[in-house]
């Protein structure tokens, strides 16, 4: 997190694409959509589709409805393209759906005679829909509807294509059905302020709709759901329902949750929060002592945890040299005035120079022990996991959940991943924050000290804009965090990073753009996140050297959000 941070690895490049359907025209079609792919669930095998270099079978396992699924690997050279023509009318719209898993995969189409367009999402172990729409040009009689796997990435899997619009007279594949209410609706985690769903999979559907004390509040395509911005130790009622293009299903039978009680001593998380780090050690930037600490931040994550001889285990040694004489009782008295105003006080591990390392179940082990036993001594909330130099998924999620058991629901998990850490689901870092879904507080990436990196809309953007944090953000909030899990962590000033400094005016648009749709670059996202939990910063110190300008300007921003 220092401005001496380690080299960081530059990833940039554009992903583009192709599974590819092919769709042509004949004669006149009626008004009635239709679906114009042909064995479009693959339940006749790969009749009607045909896959580039061998690269296409059917399987039956997963598949997202049916008996069978394409399942498309890449290969060398080749990127696992699969297609079929399809017959449509010209000078129409349609809608183009499939679900997909596993790795990397398009879908978009080439052809129409207008603009061709095309989506795609990162790899994913649970099933997701790709859509998109496009218009066929006056006198285009065939299209190229495509799909496809990336270069050196995981075999992904495909399901229930659709090309809804107006017969093109080709054949077609039996239209959508009002889908049946879901089944086994339960409440499978909560925190003091959100509460986490899940229900069975149903036939047909292509996505779901939560309720919340018969209100909708939430709209997706899997089969689970966070309800976020809940009041603590409140019931609520939810029910959900099933929805394809033919309509909504009936209400599933209710469900009760309640949130669980505030986190911590003092009063809970607010809904949007600032979080800060505090630098027990003097590299230049301001000397201060936490009750300095500028009265915006809510989080106080205290840098760093120092690595033990033991694998996995850690201790905190209070710099009071180079803190102006800085006691322990001091920083302990500090902690709980803290806390008393209503702020979390954690403590981090890692930092550029953290060498902690949780690889295996005796470390884990060491590493909650230790971290629970620092809490305790020093009276912290929670724990921050801004290891710079990779971890082990399985075992720093066992190390964590062991934390959990031990500390209560009260506890306070934060994340602080570089940039490459969070392009895709498969990485350990998004695979951790993932496990702990129930128990994790935010994510707060460094949108900072990186090269240029991929949006959640396939394009690379470059650090420095709205446009960066808003499209890696939207990675996150789209692949399974909450909104009230994602916070944008930037450097309080230009001596607080390597690179990556942006004003206070840009954080602040990023925020709006994602929280409300205003103030928005080029880049746009998909819906909005009034849920969003806030911002980050590296850190107090560099904060007060620069006169406060980064928490005065974006601590009441986002206070201030829906």
């Amino acid at each position: 997190m220092s401005p001496h941070r380690r080299s960081l690895r530059f990833w940039s490049g554009a992903v583009t694409a192709a599974l590819a359907l092919t769709v042509t025209t004949v004669g006149q079609a009626g008004a009635a959509e239709v679906n114009n792919a042909r064995n479009a669930g693959f339940e006749s095998g790969l009749s009607d589709w045909t896959c580039s270099a061998g690269s296409g079978t059917t399987v039956s396992s997963p598949v997202h409805t049916g008996t069978a699924a394409l399942q498309a690997t890449p290969a060398g050279q080749d990127n696992a393209r699969c297609a079929q023509t399809v017959r449509v009318k010209p000078g129409s719209t349609y809608t183009l759906d499939a679900w997909v898993r596993g790795g990397y995969a398009y879908l978009g189409v080439t052809g129409t005679g207008t603009t061709d367009v095309s989506t795609w999402t990162p790899d994913s172990s649970s099933w997701k829909r790709l859509s998109t729409t496009f218009t066929t040009g006056s006198s285009t009689t065939s299209v190229t509807v495509y799909t496809h796997g990336w270069y050196g990435q995981a075999a992904y899997y495909a399901d229930d294509v659709s090309v809804l619009g107006p017969d093109g007279g080709g054949g077609t594949d039996p239209g959508p059905t009002i889908p049946s209410a879901p089944g086994g609706l339960n409440v499978s985690g909560t925190t003091s302020s959100s509460v986490s769903l899940a229900w069975n999979a149903v036939s047909g559907a292509t996505g779901y709709t939560v309720y919340r004390d018969g209100t909708k509040v939430a709209a997706v395509s899997g089969t689970s759901a966070t309800v976020t911005g809940l009041a603590a130790s409140t019931s609520y009622s939810f029910q959900v329902t099933a929805t394809n293009g033919a309509g909504e299903s009936p209400k599933s039978a209710a469900v009760t949750g309640t949130t669980n009680k505030p986190n911590g001593p003092g009063p809970a998380l607010p809904k949007h929060a600032v979080t800060g780090y505090w630098q027990n050690f003097d590299n230049g930037a301001t000397v201060q002592r936490l009750a300095d600490v500028q009265a915006q931040y809510d989080i106080i994550a205290v840098a760093f945890a120092d690595a033990t001889s033991t694998p996995g285990a850690v201790t905190f040694n209070l710099d009071s040299a180079g803190l102006g004489g800085y006691t322990v009782d001091q920083f302990k008295a500090d902690i709980r005035a803290k806390q008393a105003a209503g702020k979390k006080v954690i403590v981090s591990v890692g930092g550029e120079r953290g060498t902690v390392a949780v690889n295996d179940a005796a470390s884990a082990a060491n590493f909650a022990n230790s971290v629970y036993s620092v809490m305790q001594t020093y009276g912290f909330d929670g724990v921050d996991i801004d290891l710079e130099n990779g971890l082990n998924a399985t075992y720093m999620t066992q190390a964590l959940r062991s934390l959990s058991a031990k500390a209560g629901s009260s506890l306070i998990i934060t994340m602080a991943p570089q940039t490459i850490d969070m392009q895709s689901t498969s990485n350990s870092y998004f695979q951790t924050a993932l496990n702990i879904k129930d128990i994790l507080t935010v994510v707060n990436m460094q949108y900072y000290n990186s090269g240029s990196m991929l949006g959640c809309d396939g394009k690379v953007y470059s650090q420095g804009s709205v446009d960066f944090l808003t499209a890696l953000a939207c990675i996150q909030l789209e692949n399974g965090l909450a909104p009230s899990q994602v916070g944008l962590g930037l450097p309080a000033s230009t001596r607080g990073a390597g690179s990556g400094y942006v004003s206070p005016t840009v954080v602040n648009n990023a925020l709006d753009c994602l929280a409300k749709g205003t103030g928005c670059g080029s880049f746009k996202p998909p819906r909005t996140y009034p849920g969003l939990r806030g911002a980050m910063t590296w850190s107090t110190n560099w904060d007060a050297t620069a006169g406060n300008a980064w928490s005065n300007a974006v601590g009441p921003h986002v206070h201030g959000l829906p």
